[in-house]
Protein backbone atom coordinates (compact mmCIF):
# COMPACT_ATOMS: atom_id res chain seq x y z
CA UNK A 1 0.00 0.00 0.00
CA UNK A 2 2.97 2.63 -0.78
CA UNK A 3 0.31 4.85 -2.40
CA UNK A 4 -1.60 5.56 1.82
CA UNK A 5 0.83 5.75 4.23
CA UNK A 6 -1.22 5.42 7.84
CA UNK A 7 0.61 6.59 11.17
CA UNK A 8 -0.62 6.94 14.66
CA UNK A 9 2.42 9.40 16.13
CA UNK A 10 3.77 8.29 19.27
CA UNK A 11 3.50 12.02 20.13
CA UNK A 12 -0.44 11.79 20.11
CA UNK A 13 -2.84 9.82 22.40
CA UNK A 14 -3.00 6.04 21.97
CA UNK A 15 -5.64 4.79 19.38
CA UNK A 16 -8.46 2.17 19.81
CA UNK A 17 -7.91 0.64 16.21
CA UNK A 18 -7.38 3.52 13.80
CA UNK A 19 -4.17 5.82 12.74
CA UNK A 20 -4.30 9.50 13.61
CA UNK A 21 -2.47 10.42 10.17
CA UNK A 22 -3.51 9.14 6.60
CA UNK A 23 -1.28 10.76 3.90
CA UNK A 24 -1.88 9.62 0.09
CA UNK A 25 0.42 9.74 -2.98
CA UNK A 26 0.01 11.97 -5.48
CA UNK A 27 -1.80 10.60 -8.47
CA UNK A 28 -3.96 8.12 -6.37
CA UNK A 29 -7.75 8.33 -7.77
CA UNK A 30 -9.70 9.14 -4.39
CA UNK A 31 -13.01 7.16 -3.81
CA UNK A 32 -15.80 8.44 -1.73
CA UNK A 33 -18.55 6.52 -0.48
CA UNK A 34 -22.13 8.00 0.49
CA UNK A 35 -23.29 7.36 3.86
CA UNK A 36 -24.28 3.64 4.32
CA UNK A 37 -27.02 2.33 6.26
CA UNK A 38 -27.78 -1.01 7.93
CA UNK A 39 -30.45 -1.65 5.03
CA UNK A 40 -30.48 -4.09 2.24
CA UNK A 41 -30.87 -3.44 -1.87
CA UNK A 42 -34.52 -4.94 -0.86
CA UNK A 43 -35.08 -2.48 1.92
CA UNK A 44 -35.03 -4.66 4.76
CA UNK A 45 -33.96 -3.03 7.61
CA UNK A 46 -31.08 -4.88 10.36
CA UNK A 47 -32.73 -5.84 13.83
CA UNK A 48 -33.98 -2.85 15.41
CA UNK A 49 -31.67 -2.51 18.69
CA UNK A 50 -28.71 -4.42 17.58
CA UNK A 51 -25.76 -2.45 16.94
CA UNK A 52 -23.50 -5.08 16.02
CA UNK A 53 -25.68 -6.48 13.22
CA UNK A 54 -26.78 -2.98 11.85
CA UNK A 55 -22.59 -2.05 11.97
CA UNK A 56 -22.18 -5.12 9.64
CA UNK A 57 -24.68 -4.61 7.24
CA UNK A 58 -23.86 -1.29 6.90
CA UNK A 59 -19.88 -2.21 6.79
CA UNK A 60 -21.17 -4.83 3.97
CA UNK A 61 -22.57 -1.79 2.24
CA UNK A 62 -19.86 0.44 2.77
CA UNK A 63 -17.59 -2.65 0.75
CA UNK A 64 -20.46 -3.15 -2.20
CA UNK A 65 -19.76 0.58 -2.68
CA UNK A 66 -16.41 0.61 -2.55
CA UNK A 67 -16.39 -2.38 -4.83
CA UNK A 68 -18.58 -0.56 -7.44
CA UNK A 69 -16.03 2.46 -7.42
CA UNK A 70 -13.13 -0.17 -7.87
CA UNK A 71 -11.89 0.34 -4.68
CA UNK A 72 -11.22 -2.49 -1.61
CA UNK A 73 -11.32 -2.26 1.86
CA UNK A 74 -7.21 -2.20 1.95
CA UNK A 75 -7.75 1.05 -0.07
CA UNK A 76 -9.96 2.85 2.87
CA UNK A 77 -7.79 5.57 4.77
CA UNK A 78 -10.90 7.32 6.13
CA UNK A 79 -14.19 6.12 8.04
CA UNK A 80 -16.77 8.39 9.55
CA UNK A 81 -19.41 6.62 11.74
CA UNK A 82 -22.57 8.41 12.68
CA UNK A 83 -24.27 7.15 15.67
CA UNK A 84 -27.60 7.47 17.86
CA UNK A 85 -25.24 6.43 20.95
CA UNK A 86 -21.79 6.09 22.48
CA UNK A 87 -22.86 2.81 24.81
CA UNK A 88 -22.24 0.22 22.05
CA UNK A 89 -18.63 1.87 21.21
CA UNK A 90 -16.81 -2.07 21.42
CA UNK A 91 -19.34 -3.80 19.62
CA UNK A 92 -19.04 -1.14 16.94
CA UNK A 93 -15.08 -1.40 16.92
CA UNK A 94 -15.32 -5.31 16.81
CA UNK A 95 -17.28 -5.44 13.83
CA UNK A 96 -15.68 -2.70 12.11
CA UNK A 97 -12.30 -4.94 12.58
CA UNK A 98 -13.69 -7.42 10.52
CA UNK A 99 -13.73 -5.37 7.95
CA UNK A 100 -10.33 -3.45 8.14
CA UNK A 101 -6.81 -4.28 7.73
CA UNK A 102 -6.14 -3.89 11.69
CA UNK A 103 -2.36 -4.00 11.21
CA UNK A 104 -2.91 -0.97 9.17
CA UNK A 105 -6.41 0.69 10.59
CA UNK A 106 -8.05 3.80 8.43
CA UNK A 107 -8.47 7.30 9.94
CA UNK A 108 -11.81 7.39 11.78
CA UNK A 109 -13.95 9.52 13.26
CA UNK A 110 -17.42 8.89 15.02
CA UNK A 111 -20.20 11.42 16.01
CA UNK A 112 -23.08 11.19 18.07
CA UNK A 113 -26.21 12.97 16.64
CA UNK A 114 -29.74 13.56 17.82
CA UNK A 115 -31.01 10.99 15.13
CA UNK A 116 -30.86 9.23 11.45
CA UNK A 117 -33.57 9.29 8.87
CA UNK A 118 -35.21 6.61 10.19
CA UNK A 119 -35.51 5.93 13.70
CA UNK A 120 -34.88 2.31 13.76
CA UNK A 121 -31.33 3.30 12.13
CA UNK A 122 -28.75 3.26 14.47
CA UNK A 123 -25.85 3.75 12.34
CA UNK A 124 -24.39 5.64 9.21
CA UNK A 125 -21.01 5.25 8.04
CA UNK A 126 -18.92 6.83 5.32
CA UNK A 127 -15.56 5.99 3.16
CA UNK A 128 -12.93 7.47 1.55
CA UNK A 129 -10.35 5.07 -0.23
CA UNK A 130 -7.09 6.12 -2.45
CA UNK A 131 -6.78 3.38 -5.44
CA UNK A 132 -3.15 3.18 -6.81
CA UNK A 133 -2.20 4.56 -10.10
CA UNK A 134 -2.23 1.99 -12.98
Amino acid sequence: MAHIDLSAPAALPPTAGYSHVASVAPGSRLVWTSGQVPIDADGTVAPAGDWAAQTRLAMRNIGIALEAGGATWDDVFKLTFFVVGTSALATIRAVRDEFVNTERPPTSSLVQVAGLFRPDVLIEIEAVAAVASS
